[in-house]
């Protein structure tokens, strides 16, 4: 399989012989799917696939998502390198270079929701989201992190810079706090379809983090996940909390913070009891109107842990209007 480090390829490269690149990618990929299989064709093309969402003209470049080189040559979903093929690409170029060329919907989808990450106002002119996920950021989304913060930043020869997910990342405002008693959790069959389905939400976002809901606040729900009762903690603004949740589901390089975003709409809206299920919110799904109303009042708490690995998050969410409170506790190693 060749790889970007074949000289040969790294020349057509500085030459511009972008067409050329797309033609070896396309080939290496296909004959290494008849060979091993898909995900082994995407690892091995992967290289080369960054090189060409990064360096070379949108025209070409979204040419690694279009079927039109044949069986095993085009790039899906899940194609990673340092990350994702298609966020890559969306760091690259503004919506308005690539969506006349982007076909495939579900890459397209992550695009624009990654451009809308990084500033863009795509709620004018775009095709609505199909769960009705806004096309700009609302105030809340914004407040909590630089731009230049919210997607990775890749390098034109392979890999990333990227925060690390860490919540808190210290004790400036926190202090000593003794949690109550853990109270019973809760589960979907006593308090409905609302509480499991936002308890599924959550553990999408965050598959490596266990999460819990309560009745009560949120440091009830905080107790069931701590490993002591005293704990350095304190509440801080949603908005603050915001983009370590965004980030957690983009641990890894599979993913890119774009479904981070996605999926943590789906997990508020269906808090708010605003994600559609009932049928009477219309086609598009979730009520922003709702969601926001939920972020407004929406309490936050959040706490260390003696032993909280690279990437770690802890924070319980209580919605004072319902009741009920949400923990998410996990961390992991790079």
């Amino acid at each position: 399989m060749i790889t970007y480090e074949d000289r040969r390829l790294r020349a057509l490269a500085e030459d511009g012989r972008w067409h050329e690149l797309l033609a070896a990618y396309r080939q290496g990929r296909a004959a290494a799917v008849a060979e091993a299989g898909e995900e082994t064709a995407a690892a091995l093309a992967a290289p080369l696939g960054h090189l060409i969402a990064y360096a070379a003209p949108p025209e070409l470049a979204v040419r690694l998502f279009d079927r039109d080189g044949g069986e095993g040559t085009v790039a899906g979903v899940a194609d990673h390198d340092a990350g994702p093929l298609w966020e890559v690409l969306a760091t690259r170029h503004s919506w308005l270079r690539l969506a006349p060329l982007l076909g495939p919907a579900p890459v397209r989808r992550l695009v624009a929701h990654t451009r809308v990450l990084l500033g863009e106002d795509l709620s004018y002119g775009a095709e609505p989201d199909p769960e009705g996920v806004p096309l700009r950021l609302e105030p809340w989304e914004a407040a909590g992190w630089e731009e230049a913060a919210r997607v990775r930043e890749y390098l034109p020869g392979g890999g990333a810079r990227s925060a690390l997910l860490t919540l808190p990342a210290n004790r400036e405002g926190l202090g000593e706090v003794e949690l109550p008693a853990p109270a019973a959790r809760t589960d979907g069959r006593l308090d409905g379809a609302r509480v499991a389905r936002a308890l599924d939400e959550l553990s999408a976002l965050a598959p490596w983090a266990q999460v819990v809901c309560v009745r009560g606040q949120a440091p009830l729900a905080a107790a069931l996940l701590a490993r002591g009762r005293r704990v350095v903690g304190g509440y801080l603004p949603f908005a603050l909390a915001y983009p370590a949740l965004v980030r957690a589901a983009a641990v890894g390089r599979t993913h890119g913070c774009a479904h981070g975003r996605l999926r943590l709409w789906r997990a508020l809206a269906a808090m708010a009891g605003a994600d559609g299920s009932d049928g009477l919110n219309g086609p598009q799904g979730l009520d922003r109107g709702e969601v926001n109303a939920l972020v407004e009042r929406m309490r936050c708490f959040t706490w260390q842990e003696p032993a909280a690995g690279l990437h770690h998050l802890h924070l319980a969410l209580e919605d004072p209007a319902s009741g009920v409170a949400w923990a998410v506790s996990g961390s992991q190693e790079l």
